[in-house]
């Protein structure tokens, strides 16, 4: 073996370690060591790309957990600016929320800061950073984290896909134009390469009559897709980490926000020797192929309908909706509709953070990533049911995440959403009008922004004390 093969086999040890086969004891707490430091990686076949990675590799290194099992984190910043790890999706304390300023200090550079929680919920997560977001997430700072069920669910295969996109000069190499007000104004930084788990997409290999769990998870700043997968019927079986009542997707387009996640299941009943598409097809005029399903020779796998699967559900507070305590949120802003209503500033109340604002939450906007002394938009009774409307009165899409915890999506534009939806992250389309629920039940200033992470830098994002 090699000095650097030694080198980088002790390096993946450091960083993923792993507990001994079985449940931990009571007093055994696993412990994982990550690293954030700059590296490269070949995002587009062409030669190495400069990026900020977890673990040296992009994605970052995939973290896998035991629900109801405590972990320790142990989070060592090799960049030259501050950062924090947000775990997000995960129902943690607040301390551990990642939030700079909010909820711990900052990672400085040559630093660490160690995470300790237990995952209450089994599912798909991730992980990123919440100081200098836009860059530090755009540079290719993004993990998977997956949390297993007690008991494996009965698949053949379980797949991940991480889905980012990137801007690429023609350099070949990650532009660094970050924070561009025009963008932040619109849509958002949306990048001009795509990949899937951090290579440029290739065929995925697949056998007849096998049975696959899909994970997918949008870790792009900006861009939302649209997956059509030919040929096939997929049934959600969760959103954000959350089971919900197994169901088709509706229309056969898979809506998949920034920041959102949805585990497919896939009975792969496609013919042997045969390609199937998976197309993204979100924005007008400029649908193209992210990857293909290749099917093998092989005979099929099995040949007989295999019985309908639904995850256990997670030990979620259901919310007593006849009882809840109402709230309302009102989006607005954006380049068109903020001209249009006479100026950058019309109707903003107020402005905290850094940067300029060109959005706001009921009138008032919060730039930037976090920092210490946010005040809080309202305070939410603790162990209530709280029902907020969100409502989208601006002409972009916004995919909305609240730290902290999973809410029940109940209507869209007054009808009912179907199929027991949980999530942390909702997308809202323009003039959307969208009713969450959840219990207060986890105590903290939490906060409540757009996953589009130009929005959430301009502006799109508050904080809910509980």
């Amino acid at each position: 073996m090699s000095r650097r093969s030694l080198l980088r086999a002790g390096a993946c040890l450091a960083l993923c370690a792993l507990s001994p086969p079985g449940r931990a004891s009571p007093s055994a707490v696993r412990e994982i060591r990550i690293v954030a430091a700059p590296t490269s990686a070949p995002l587009t076949g062409k030669g190495e790309v400069d990026v900020w990675a977890y673990g040296g590799q992009i994605p970052g290194s995939e973290l896998r957990l035991r629900q109801g099992e405590p972990v320790r984190i142990v989070v060592e910043n090799r960049l030259e600016q501050d950062t924090t790890v947000h775990w997000h999706g995960i129902r943690l304390p607040n301390a551990m929320d990642g939030v700079p300023g909010l909820t711990q200090p900052p990672i400085r550079p040559g630093e660490s800061f160690v995470y300790e929680f237990t995952p209450p919920d089994a599912g798909t997560f991730w992980y990123h950073p919440h100081a200098n977001s836009l860059e530090q997430l755009g540079r290719g700072l993004a993990g998977a984290l997956i949390v297993d069920e007690a008991e494996p669910i009965p698949v053949d295969r379980d797949l991940l896909w991480v889905l980012a996109d990137w801007r690429i000069d023609e350099s070949g190499q990650i532009w660094p134009g970050f924070g561009n007000m025009m963008e932040a104004g619109m849509s958002g930084r949306v990048g001009n390469t795509v990949t899937l788990n951090g290579a440029v997409p290739a065929d995925q290999p697949v056998r007849a009559g096998e049975r696959i769990r899909l994970r997918l998870l949008n870790s792009s700043l900006a861009r939302i897709m649209a997956l059509r997968l030919e040929g096939h019927d997929p049934v959600i079986i969760a959103r954000d980490g959350q089971p919900c009542d197994p169901h088709v997707i509706e229309g056969g387009r898979l809506l998949l926000g920034p920041a959102m996640r949805v585990d497919l299941l896939i009975d792969m009943q496609g013919e042997p020797g045969r390609r199937y598409q998976v197309t993204d097809e979100f924005y007008e005029g400029l649908g193209y192929e992210l990857t293909g399903f290749a099917y093998s020779n092989e005979l099929a796998l099995r040949t007989t309908a295999l019985d309908p699967l639904r995850l256990l559900p997670n030990p979620l507070s259901e919310p007593d909706l006849a009882n809840a305590l109402r709230h309302e949120l009102t989006l607005e802003g954006g380049m068109m509709s903020l001209m249009m209503g006479g100026g950058m500033m019309h109707g903003m109340r107020g402005m905290s953070g850094m940067g300029q604002a060109v959005w706001s939450i009921n009138g008032t906007s919060m730039t930037g990533d976090g920092h210490a002394g946010m005040k809080p938009l309202f305070a939410l009774e603790r162990e209530g049911s709280h029902l907020i409307t969100i409502r989208n009165q601006t002409r972009w899409w916004h995919p909305m995440h609240l730290h902290g915890f999973s809410f029940r999506v109940l209507t869209r534009n007054g009808s009912s959403v179907p199929h027991n939806q949980w999530a942390d992250t909702v997308l809202l389309a323009p003039e959307d009008a969208v009713e969450i629920a959840f219990v207060a039940d986890n105590p903290g200033d939490w906060m409540l922004h757009c996953h589009v992470t130009d929005h959430q830098m301009a502006g799109l994002m508050t904080v809910l004390r509980v």
